[in-house]
């Protein structure tokens, strides 16, 4: 029996279970298709965006640089990682098709930004994705089965079981991340609410005839948007209601018509290599646990796919699940540590899903749609509108609610650097907890000392420590507890507290 079953070898799957790898779990990866990869799964049209946030979770765990090269990506993804202060991010991306310009992000509104390897995120493709995860997970000692499609999932007190045509793989845990048409959720008993389409999207690999009757961009219309992003790689979301069925394969005559009435030209498509549908549907499991079952990135919310967010949201999904998955499995969770990731990271993917819904109303194509389009251009091309979008898109707004009023508790760690140039991430490569001391003062070693394997220490000055004596991070990067300057007993028993809550007893 494993500890672990995470059904599906996505990027979410992959990279929970390279998190209980770590922790020295054994894991159990079952993935319906056969093969690995796939032709929209590659480059261009598997193309996606990952956050600072997102970029941060591989810097953490040593796998930057290995997607930076499997991406394609010639440089570090952060310009300025060695500076003393942060510049503006290179891209903000568009809400509702109305693109952002990153210069007008107000830096010194985000008071616990600091320079990094990850800071701006990059640009990569779920390929590169997952073959950086899956040779990592590989190297933990994950095994990794293809060609499985679980049919049914049971559970007891004791344990969980996976069923396929042929063969059951028993776990204590599992974790469905197997897709928006989740089969763990649906067997599972997860309730899925939410609200129905507003558009249908289309992506298309495709040769076009007559090229320069399409800008390249992004384009709002009278009709809904489109996109070209290079010769034959173009978008459209066609505000049909959703009417159009994702089950059937759309032909090149349907997508031409499509492309024509919502692009507001005559342009003729040629041969259509590759095509695939999506809408704005929006749903989320009421609930990320029951029992011993789990679910993680789109088998718990499906959204449009509009501002980029869903992989993001998966990968975030993963890392806070993690740790605390692992430290359950060991037999070192404090009580009700696995409870917090639905509380934790519901909200989340709420956020997420009304962000996705606004962007739908604002490109419906009517008079109340077109006015509400208007105001907000004004709005979104302010200081403070960039630097608002900018915050949501790139995980800088997310504040865990950990009954803290210390602002910095809640959040993703700042990339703090010490003197000697060792930065937060490489601490937290191992999987650990971090108690970082800035003034080296030996406070908090014995308080840490009783929890090796779970917490580690470290002591140095900061090239900039935000005016903090100290900070505790948990394993996936979040500040569970900070401590200001004039650090006293009451600090201390502070820090033991939240050490207590997220790492248990010494």
């Amino acid at each position: 029996m494993h500890d672990v079953v995470i059904v599906g070898a996505g990027p979410v799957g992959l990279f929970l279970a390279c998190e209980l790898g770590l922790a020295g779990c054994s894991v159990l990866v079952l993935e319906r298709e056969p093969e690995p990869g796939s032709p929209g799964r590659a480059y261009p049209l598997g193309m996606r965006g990952l956050s600072p946030g997102s970029a941060e979770a591989f810097h953490r765990r040593g796998m930057l640089h290995p997607l930076l090269a499997a991406s394609g990506v010639p440089d570090a993804a952060g310009r300025d990682a060695d500076a003393d202060e942060p510049s503006p991010p290179r891209g903000v991306g568009h809400f509702a098709g109305m693109v952002l310009d990153p210069a007008k992000v107000d830096v010194a509104a985000l008071p616990f930004r600091l320079p990094g390897p990850a800071a701006d995120g990059l640009f990569t493709h779920l390929e590169a994705v997952e073959r950086v995860l899956a040779e990592r997970a590989d190297t933990l000692g994950v095994e990794i089965r293809r060609g499985v499609t679980v049919e049914d999932v049971v559970q007891d007190d004791g344990s969980v079981v996976a069923h396929t045509g042929e063969q059951a793989y028993e776990a204590r845990w599992l974790v469905g991340c197997d897709g928006g048409r989740s089969a763990v959720r649906g067997r599972a008993g997860f309730a899925f609410a939410g609200t129905e389409p507003q558009f249908t999207g289309y992506v298309m690999l495709a040769d076009v005839s007559d090229p320069d009757q399409l800008a390249m961009g992004i384009h709002l219309t009278p009709q809904g948007m489109y996109l070209r992003l290079s010769a034959g790689h173009i978008g459209v979301l066609d505000c049909d209601g959703g009417a159009y069925d994702r089950t059937r394969q759309p032909t090149a005559d349907h997508l031409q018509t499509v492309l024509r009435r919502v692009s507001g030209t005559g342009v003729t498509l040629g041969a259509v290599h590759r095509a695939s549908t999506f809408t704005d549907r929006a749903m989320q499991a009421t609930t990320y646990r029951r029992g011993r079952v789990l679910l993680a990135g789109d088998s718990a919310h499906i959204h449009s796919p509009t501002g980029g967010q869903g992989l993001n949201l998966g990968i975030g999904d993963a890392m806070n699940l993690g740790w605390k998955l692992a430290a359950t499995v060991r037999g070192h969770a404090p009580d009700g540590l696995l409870d917090t990731y639905t509380r934790e990271r519901h909200p989340v993917g709420a956020r997420v899903l009304d962000w996705t819904r606004a962007q739908a109303a604002v490109m419906r194509p009517d008079p109340h749609g077109w006015a509400l389009r208007e105001v907000l251009r004004d709005l979104l091309a302010t200081r403070d509108g960039t630097t608002q979008v900018f915050e949501r898109v790139s995980g800088t707004s997310i504040r865990y609610d950990l009954g803290s009023e210390q602002p910095l508790v809640g959040r993703n760690a700042p990339e703090f650097r010490l003197d000697d140039g060792t930065r937060l991430g490489e601490l937290l490569r191992d999987g650990q907890g971090v108690a970082l001391d800035f003034t080296a003062g030996r406070r908090l070693r014995a308080a840490t000392a009783g929890r090796r394997g779970r917490l580690r220490y470290a002591a140095g000055a900061a090239r900039n420590d935000l005016g903090l004596d100290a900070v505790l991070v948990r394993p996936d990067g979040v500040i569970a507890w900070a401590g200001a300057h004039d650090f006293g007993p009451a600090d201390l028993e502070g820090f033991e507290r939240a050490a207590d809550r997220w790492f248990g007893a010494p």
